[in-house]
């Protein structure tokens, strides 16, 4: 009597398939492209052609395996046909904004300050961030980076008073004796040689250096741990940047595949030795007051009058796999960009020596025989102004994107929902209406009255985003970065090696493809 249920329960498994395979097939891969398409030209904005399912991806590919091999002139600041051939061509062909095709995404990039503004500053909730890669957010987390409304709320309320200045300063302090230590060794490195020089890469120290940093400032970790998180998230790094144009199948990422199943077991560890760094500091009820403990703090209970009771925030509480995503967050951001804003600038200050001797007064003229104070690095005001000009030239972070979740009108143009925001700060950077006629060159200067008065638009600036959602660890990375730098000089002159060739790649963040190479000398404690 139940059997002839069964041909009916097939026939509407059947009809969810079919209805589910149309509403892919057709209306997100056919009919949208085509709907949104006509919808910009109607509006004046045009782009490369859609393809099916794979949109522009093959020829963004195509663009950027012709460019990869491209050597630039040491001192040519110009590397963005190197990074981003396919934004420069379509800006030539189409004009600006245009429109490309990320799969089946619409993908609009834009050009100008005010409409990033309103999209960047914006608190309606109508602007979020767009999908992540799925082998990035396997990278990064879930975390602060990639939550919205409600929940991301709750994250900067719990995270922010690990980066308030006073705290920031302390951490500061172990910064400078792990940086004094590196000094140390690069110093005893050159006194074995005949010379009383030695070269180094120092991207390579650099990245040692501050995943140090993260690994015992933040999370009062040891290095051997901090070094095996390093490790498997530049695997996955990797993985995510060999994959990056791939448009992904609908299910594909649950297949067994090689890649899949190497991403699945570098979760794993990732996972497990963040663990291994948290656990302790639960067990040993000493949360400290670094950015873990914080952390920590909002997932305990406490007690009152010898009962247990939540804490009364459970609000702004977090859950264990929640402070797990923010720690991939902050050890791959804590290190990666921090590391890079030393090299860029150790880079310009080795290409331009009349300003790594002005540094080098500033420092002894402030600080002299002494260990940089982190109370007085402020002080350094035209360090300040070149590593902001480090980060216009060679910002970490390159190209922001946002994502409608309504129909939405900004300045002139109508984005329909779903459509990807693309804001590429490494070509607005060289905006010559924005920075001058010479945007493309090198000149700490333009910042002598601070970031609001270098460009002729107060939020010209874009390597920290702006808005509500700015980096969180942006005051944090400056400090790393002005004891750092002043260490260095104050014991160290640096030039560029022979060897270096100047090819910076885009490998989700801006690096130097083959290291920076520099021969450092030691000043054997002579003041300048």
């Amino acid at each position: 009597m139940a059997f002839p249920a069964v041909p009916l329960l097939l026939a509407a498994l059947l009809l969810v398939a079919a209805t589910r395979l149309w509403d892919y097939v057709f209306v997100r891969l056919v009919w949208r492209p085509y709907a949104i398409t006509k919808g910009f030209r109607e509006q004046g904005i045009h782009g490369p052609s859609y393809r099916f399912f794979k949109g522009c991806n093959e020829e963004i590919r195509s663009m950027k395996e012709k460019t990869d091999g491209l050597v630039l002139d040491v001192g040519d600041h110009k590397y963005l046909p190197r990074i981003a051939p396919h934004y420069l061509e379509w800006r030539a062909q189409y004009g600006e904004p245009f429109l490309y095709w990320y799969g089946a995404q619409a993908r609009i990039c834009i050009f100008d300050y005010e409409l990033a503004r309103q999209i960047l500053s914006s608190k309606s909730g109508h602007f979020v961030k767009n999908d992540a890669h799925p082998t990035l957010l396997a990278l990064v987390g879930k975390g602060l980076g990639f939550m919205e409304g409600s929940d991301w709320v709750r994250h900067r309320r719990v995270i922010n008073p690990a980066f308030t200045i006073d705290k920031l300063k302390i951490v500061t302090e172990t910064m400078l004796d792990f940086a004094d230590s590196m000094a140390g060794e690069l110093e005893a490195e050159a006194s074995q040689n005949e010379n009383g020089e030695t070269q180094v890469d120092i991207y390579k120290h650099f990245s040692d250096l501050t995943v140090d940093n993260i690994a015992y400032a933040i999370f009062g970790s040891s290095y051997k741990l901090g070094k095996q998180v390093f490790e498997a998230q530049t695997e996955l790094l990797g993985i995510t940047m060999a994959t990056f144009l791939d448009v992904p199948i609908p299910g594909s990422k649950y297949l067994p595949t090689q890649a899949n199943r190497r991403k699945w077991m570098l979760e794993t560890k990732l996972k497990s030795l963040l663990t291994r760094i948290i656990q302790p500091r639960l067990a040993s009820g000493e949360h400290g007051n670094d950015l873990l403990g914080v952390m920590l703090d909002s997932c305990t209970e406490t007690k009152q009058g010898g009962k247990q009771q939540q804490v009364d925030r459970l609000r702004l509480s977090l859950s264990m796999e929640e402070i797990i995503h923010e720690c991939k967050l902050f050890f791959f951001a804590g290190h990666e960009n921090t590391a890079l804003l030393l090299t860029w600038s150790v880079y310009l200050l080795s290409i331009y020596p009349e300003w790594q001797e002005r540094l080098r007064k500033e420092v002894l003229r402030e600080f002299g025989r002494e260990a940089p104070n982190p109370n007085a690095l402020n002080r350094l005001k035209e360090m300040t102004m070149v590593l902001f000009e480090t980060l216009r030239l060679y910002s970490p972070a390159l190209f922001m994107q946002r994502k409608t979740l309504a129909d939405m009108t900004v300045g002139p143009i109508k984005l329909p929902k779903g459509t990807a925001i693309v804001i590429p700060i490494p070509i607005m950077h060289r905006d010559k209406q924005a920075w001058g006629d010479d945007a493309d060159e090198f000149s700490p200067m333009r910042f002598a009255n601070g970031i609001t008065g270098a460009a002729k638009v107060p939020h010209g600036l874009l390597a920290f985003s702006m808005g509500p959602r700015s980096c969180i660890g942006q005051n944090l990375s400056m400090l790393e970065a002005k004891s750092t730098l002043a260490l260095m000089l104050r014991k160290f002159s640096f030039a560029l090696s022979p060897d270096y060739v100047h090819a910076p790649v885009d490998l989700f963040t801006l690096k130097p493809k083959f290291g920076l190479p520099v021969i450092l000398r030691p000043l054997d404690n002579v003041l300048i």
